[in-house]
């Protein structure tokens, strides 16, 4: 599946309807988990954006976004935000998602690591 065939209208009008910074970091946050996990279909859960690691992934198999006055919300799953606790020790986080302020660079290379090692447990 390529990156215009994973995209997701839903997805596309949810951003859009966000403010400037916010759609700027929703869209670099979907733009990491694509990287990470090619695969992912996206579709809307709990009136957010979500993208299923697994083909017809449950909320379980999936990492979501949301957007926010000051900040996007990322819940790549509490395995995850566990095994990650030490490198998020700079962002407010709790057990099922890390807040990432739109006054800062979203950390790519750790988005993309944590969307890897989601997939990596998925695939066992």
């Amino acid at each position: 599946m390529d990156n215009a065939t994973s995209r997701s209208k839903e997805v596309d009008t949810y951003i859009a309807t966000q403010p400037p910074e916010t759609q700027r970091a929703l869209e670099e946050l979907r733009s990491c988990i694509h990287q990470a996990a090619p695969e992912a279909s996206e579709l809307m859960n709990y009136n957010i954006p979500a993208f299923a690691l697994v083909k017809g992934g449950k909320r379980d198999k999936q990492i979501m976004i949301a957007g926010y006055a000051k900040h996007v919300a990322f819940y790549p799953h509490p395995d995850t935000i566990d095994a990650f606790a030490d490198k998020l020790a700079a962002y407010k986080f709790a057990k099922d998602s890390i807040q990432f302020p739109l006054n800062k660079p979203i950390p790519r290379a750790l988005v993309i690591e944590m969307v890897e090692f989601r997939l990596s447990q998925l695939q066992e």
